[in-house]
Formats: structure tokens, sequence, C-alpha cells
């Protein structure tokens, strides 16, 4: 960009004055810094005659050789001259440094081989060039800058002028600079990570993955740190750690929730923004990345932090081997639309120091600004090639290395948008469908993004999956909104899309050519998620509670679809909890998480449940905590009553689930009879059992649906879901019963109906006065499921 040509005088001399050699003689020769010395002003190196093009130039990122040396290389396309740093730290805990000069540019990548280099080796980069922030150049030497393919990473972010590329407002709160103010000469050694020489690591073996089928599949979305933290049955030094997840009392309750995926909430290395770092606060959730390919050692164990990157890596191969074994796949949250740089005005650590011109997505504008479709302040520009690489390299190393499954992409529009928006046919996805790799994990997109046409929901190609926002909205709608505004004398909507939702949303994920290949697997199913509120808080709170974030509650959505059933907050404590009103209204909240859990598990398409809403974990009323790194966010372990008997409803409708084909869909409904079989694959019935036509449908304020779905083989069970969504009581006749499941079929004919849950029952089984069997008819209580099953000759 613009003109490259100014340099200083000297000829081909690096900024010490000294001629260029080998790497060797540059390790050698270059000076030491002296502590506690200020760091000279930045300095515009002379552009080095290109490599030659047809010469070696290693993988990006530092990778260790046969000969005890490392092969470097790193995408610097604007810079006139990159050093490697190689970093040593004395007694005093004083920082030392080596340059190498390396050799280039090829292609924008500056790379050497450095011998006698061994693992555990501290290292970053510092680049020279042009300091024009108006044409989007930023090249500061002073800052030494992070390797963005870095394996280790040790050492966090310290804000303070010295991580800023120009210098900062003196009397702003906030430690922010100016973004085209000239370049700040404060040396930043002391205050960023480094990255760390990470030895060759032997790829995870194949053969151990789970490769549970996606009709089987039932996730789980948890927080390494906060899942464990308060689990007394762990060992201490293992609460809160990669090792603490794969503990046998984790597996334990993952196992016996049913759950076959566990999506955890980005572990890539991650530091907290400028403004939370100021107020003394952490980003929690830790979607600010830092490195793509460095794992958070923060969750690793002290023994494991102590002995180094090598062992932290080793800590996080061994969870993923372990719920392997266990049958459990490990799904990755990642966050690769942005980065933790932020704006023009925040930190100068890697990415905008190295080639901030093609990292990050600009508006186009002069002067030049970051365009943010990420509300975080940068967006990386996936029209570039190079961006496009780092993100596929850092993917095929945590599943070919680390060995995990999957991988569940933040604002995943911001990875498809192309020079005119979000592109379907985006190179990076046509990368995610015919990667040899890629192609066969789990992929599953956040199909938004808070840019223009930002919401692409049922847009994204197979293989992906896609979060479903209008599954979660239809659900709380039916059942919270609707029940809230009907208890004061309004109408009650939404039975069409609730059903449309459980049929497994074909209306988005069918459309195609061809069409209905992605079946409703491809709808990830969730109710709740890390962000908003927590099941328990749905039915307790009308309005979100986020004072402790400090943002005087602006923070967070306000369209949480939720319903407090009369009184606002959860029940107090002692003797109060048992008196009017609250004795009528929390009966009706459990029941009110029951029918929602049975929505998620019992719904066509891959149901997604987050950590703590199988035994009512409550945020109290907080519905953005990713600053509350406490006892807001973490899984409480021990159960009051409620608690249990909500966990064993779970942990029965996931048994249901996986005991059924029938609730395991892994194509779309016909409402006909598929060939070689006689009876309509989905029937949909009224409350007096008969079948549902459009002017039934249309009938306004319809709160009564019975869904069927015939067992799929001769063997297997019909199910029956019967939803009364109203207020009252209501009586419903049941539907008759199915035929044969094939035409010509030697099957026996389903005697009966048997009722095995109703969500009025605060076990999942039948208080002593009730029966299972219902020959004809059945009541259910206002605002209940009831779920049916018919096998052959039962």
């Amino acid at each position: 960009m613009g003109d490259m040509s100014s340099k200083p005088q000297g000829g081909d001399q690096n900024a010490t004055g000294q001629d260029r050699g080998s790497a060797k003689e540059a390790v050698e020769a270059t000076p030491q810094r002296v502590p506690g010395e200020p760091a000279p002003r930045p300095v515009v190196r002379p552009l080095k005659r290109p490599a030659r093009h047809g010469s070696h130039v290693p993988p990006l990122g530092v990778h260790p050789t046969s000969d005890g040396g490392i092969d470097v290389a790193v995408l610097a396309s604007h810079a006139t001259a990159v050093d490697l740093c190689l970093i040593d730290v004395d007694a005093s805990g004083e920082f030392h440094e080596r340059r190498v000069e390396l050799e280039g540019p090829v292609y924008g990548v500056w790379h050497a081989h450095v011998p006698d280099i061994a693992a555990g080796q501290r290292y970053g980069f510092r680049a020279y060039g042009r300091w024009d922030p108006k044409a989007g150049l930023r090249h500061n030497p002073a800052k030494l800058l992070v390797d963005p393919y870095a394996r280790g990473l040790v050492g966090d972010v310290t804000y303070a002028p010295e991580v800023l590329g120009s210098p900062p407002d003196p009397d702003d709160d906030v430690l922010r600079a100016d973004p085209y103010g000239p370049p700040d000469g404060r040396d930043s050694i002391a205050h960023v990570p480094h990255g760390v020489v990470v030895g060759p690591l032997s790829p995870a073996p194949p053969q151990s993955r789970p490769r549970v089928p996606w009709a089987d599949t039932v996730i789980y979305e948890a927080h390494v740190r906060g899942l464990t933290l308060l689990n007394e049955q762990i060992p201490e030094e293992l609460r809160g750690t990669y090792a603490g997840l794969a503990h046998p009392a984790t597996i334990e309750h993952l196992t016996s929730l049913g759950v076959t995926t566990l999506e955890l909430l980005p572990i890539h290395a991650s530091t907290a923004e400028a403004r939370l770092a100021t107020q003394g606060r952490t980003n929690y959730w830790g979607y600010n990345t830092l490195g793509f390919f460095a794992p958070n050692s923060a969750y690793a164990t002290r023994s494991a932090r102590e002995r180094g990157a090598e062992a932290v890596l080793d800590e996080v191969r061994g969870m993923v081997h372990l719920l392997h074994a266990a049958g459990i796949e490990v799904v990755l949250d990642v966050v690769y639309n942005h980065t933790c740089e932020g704006g023009d005005d925040a930190l100068h650590i890697s990415w905008r120091g190295l080639d901030n011109p093609v990292y990050y997505l600009h508006d186009g504008a002069s002067p030049a600004a970051l365009a943010d479709v990420t509300g975080t302040g940068n967006s990386l520009d996936f029209r570039r090639p190079r961006v496009i690489q780092m993100a596929l390299d850092s993917l095929r190393y945590w599943a070919t290395t680390i060995g995990v499954d999957g991988f569940r992409f933040d604002l995943a529009v911001t990875l498809a948008r192309g020079s005119f928006g979000f592109d379907p046919d985006h190179p990076f996805l046509v990368a995610l469908q015919t990667d040899p790799v890629l192609s066969r994990l789990k992929l599953v997109a956040e199909p938004w993004d808070i840019g223009p046409g930002g919401w692409q929901t049922g847009q994204f190609p197979p293989p992906l999956a896609e979060w479903n926002d209008r599954f979660r909205d239809a659900v709380r709608g039916f059942w919270l909104d609707a029940p809230k505004h009907g208890s004061h004398g309004e109408p009650m909507q939404g039975l069409r899309d609730l059903a449309t939702r459980l049929a497994g949303s074909a209306d988005l994920f069918g459309p195609g050519d061809p069409p209905l290949v992605r079946g409703p697997v491809a709808s990830v199913n969730y109710v709740t998620a890390h962000d908003g509120f927590t099941l328990a808080d749905l039915v307790a709170y009308e309005h979100k509670r986020n004072t402790a974030n400090g943002e005087d509650n602006r923070d967070g959505t306000d369209n949480n679809l939720s319903w407090n059933h009369g009184l606002e907050g959860h029940t107090p404590a002692g003797d109060d909890a048992t008196t009017e009103p609250w004795e009528a209204i929390v009966p009706l909240r459990q029941r009110s998480q029951r029918n929602l859990l049975a929505m998620l598990l019992l719904g066509a398409g891959t149901p997604m449940i987050t950590a703590g809403d199988e035994s009512g974990r409550s945020q109290g009323g907080n519905n953005n905590a990713y600053v509350q790194d406490n006892e807001i966010s973490w899984m409480p372990w021990k159960l009051d009553t409620a608690g249990e008997e909500l966990l064993a409803t779970t942990r029965f409708l996931t048994k249901l689930r996986r005991e059924h084909p029938a609730l395991r869909a892994d194509s779309f409904f016909l409402g006909a009879p598929r060939p070689h079989e006689s009876e309509p694959d989905l029937l949909w019935f009224s409350e007096d059992g008969a079948p549902m036509d459009v002017a039934a449908w249309d009938t306004p304020g319809r709160r009564v649906l019975q869904m069927l779905r015939p067992g799929p083989g001769d063997e297997d069970a019909h199910v029956l879901l019967v939803i009364n969504g109203g207020l009252s009581d209501v009586v419903v006749t049941l539907p008759a019963l199915p035929g044969p499941a094939a035409d010509g079929a030697d099957r026996a004919p389903a005697e009966r109906w048997d009722r095995v849950w109703d969500s009025a029952w605060d076990l999942p089984e039948p208080p002593d006065d009730e029966e299972r069997r219902c020959d004809a008819t059945t009541t259910l209580d206002a605002l209940s499921v009831q779920v049916f099953l018919a096998a052959p000759g039962r």
C-alpha cells in the first residue's frame, strides 16, 4: 500500500549498523538490550532484495528441525524487515533479547533456519516498515509481536502504554491510543506474552474418535473452568482445569446425562479487553483471542504450567483422549472473526504490527479505519487468502494434533463475508466442505454477526450445522412469553411456529440444490446458551440483573421472552418459600423448566444443553455473565431437592431420546408414507383426536396439539407428544394407533398408548394415584406435556 521506498542511508545494514550476515552470525552479533534502557525511536530498515521465489519457505510459525534448530516463518507482506527475537529471562526476571534478521519476503513471508534452539525457548517478532496509520500501515519495531502461529504462550498482556502502537491520552481512564498519532517508542517486551518453541508433537490417533452420528448427538455447552471448580468429588488441584474436565467424576456426570458431545467455550489463548482490565475485571468466557494455536494455559493445572508450554499441551491432549475413551466427542468454540487487539486505538501486540492491511477488514476510506462487523472493534478480513489460511491451519492443527472432533464458529457470517457481503460459496466455506480432514468433523456455525445482512440462519452449506435461534424463540415464546400475556387476558399465539421447530425447521434448513439434503440434524436446537438467561432464570425473571457487570445494566439483551410466573426473582429462603403466592408459583416454574427441556430433547434436530440447566443453575438474573469468574457462573454441584428432581427428569428425557429412533430423525419428515411404508412419517392431531387440517392450523388461539412420530422400523415404538399450552386443564382424545410400518410386514399391532412421562410430575414417574395406561383419553394439566409410547405387542 503506497510508496515503500523511503529508507535511511547506509546500504544493506541493520538498525545497529552491522552488515547483514547469516542467521547464526546475526544471533551472535546483535547486542542484548540493556534492562531498563529506553527503546530507540522506531526506524524503517532498508527494503531488502526479495528472496528467490524458488527458495524453500518453511510453513508459518516456528517448528523444530531434526538438527536441533528451528525453521521460522511469519507473514509481514508490507514490512521492510522482520527480526526474530529470542528472549531469555535472568534470575532477577529481566528479559534479554537476541535478534535474528529473517530472510525474505517470499510472497510476503519472512523466514530463516536458526540452529541450536531448544524447545522452551521464548520468542517474538519485531517488524520494520512505514508508520502511516492513515494508509493502514502500523510498523513499530519498539513493539514485540506475538507469533500468530505460536503453539505455546507464556505471560499475559500488561495494560500499560507500552502495549499501544502510539502514545495514549494521559487524561483517558481507559488505555487508548491516538489512532493516527506518531509511533510510541517504548519497548513492550515486558508487557506482552512471549511465544514458546514447542517440540514436535505426534498426531492424535484418528481411530480414537467416537464419531457419534449427528442423529444420536446430544451437545453439552460448558466452560472448562466453571464446570468443575466447585465439584468436591474432584481433587482440589484439578478443579477448573483440563485435567478436571476429564476426571471420572465429570465423565460420570456427562455419560449419565446422555451427553455425546462436549462443546467447550473458547480454550484458545485470550486476554481481557482494556476496558475490563482497567476495571480489574476479566473476560471469563474467553471470546477475545490472543492466539489461534496456543491453548489457554490458565485452564491447565499448576504443575503443568510450571513445567511449561509442552506440558500444557499434553494436558489438553490427555483431556481429549480420556473423553474419547468414555465415548464423548470434544467440540471447540472458536473465534476466528476478530482478535484481542481491538479497534484502531487499542492493542499493538501481534497481527496489527505484522500486517495490519492484510489481517484486518478496513472500510476502504481515507484515512484508513477498521470495519467492525463483530462489535469488538475489529474483524479479520476473510477476503484475504492468508487470513483463510491461518484459520484453516489452526483448525487442522487442533483436529489432527490435539484430536478434537469439531468446531463451533463464533459469528460465522464474518468468516464468509466477501466483497459484497455474506457468500454461501465463500472460499472458507468451500474449504470446510472439501478438506479431507475438516469435512469429516462436526462443524457448527453461529449464523449471524452485527454487520449488514448479518442474520443468515439456514444459509450455510452442508456439512455445517447451525445454531437455530428460531427454535429458541419459538419454544420460549410458546411456553413463556405467550402465557405471560395470556395471564393478563391477551391472545396467545405460537402453535404453528412451535410445530415447525419440533419437526426439524425444514423451512430454514430444507432449501437447497437438491432440497432437503441437510436434514433436521443441521438445526442445533437450544433454549439457552452461555449468553442469556439460564433455564432457571428464564422462569424467574422478566428483566435482566446485570449491574454486577459494571455497565449500569446496559449490557445484555432485553428480548428474553421469559416469564417470572407472577413474581420477579427466585424463591426466598426459609419459611417464606412455603407461603402464598410462592407456594403456587414454584411448582409452575418447575413445570415450565420441564416443558422447555422436553421440547429441546424430544424435538427433531440436534439438542444442545447449557451446563447447569439440567439441575436448575441460576445466575441471579444476569443474562450476560461474561465477566463473572465467580459463583454467578460456576456450576453448582450441591443440589437441593428441586435440582435433583430436574436432573432426574433430564436424564430420563435423554434416555427416552436414545432408546427410541422415532425421536432421532436423520431426514426431514414428509408427512406422507415413504417408499415401501404404509403410514406417514409424521402426523398431527387436534385435542379431539382428529387430524389437523388447514382450518385447525388457522384457528386463532389454538394451544393444544398432538405430534405422532411412528417408529421407523418394524420393532420400533411409536412416540406421541401431547402438548397443552393453555392456561386451563384439557381432556384430549388420543389418536388411533398406527398400523404396520411397512407393506406386507409381519408386525404385531400396537395394543395401547402408554403414558411414560408427564411434565406435571416432579420426578419421571407417575405419582401413586396415577396410572400410565390411557385407552382413549387423557387429561393434561395447564401448561404441560405428556409423552406416550406404543410398541408392537405391547
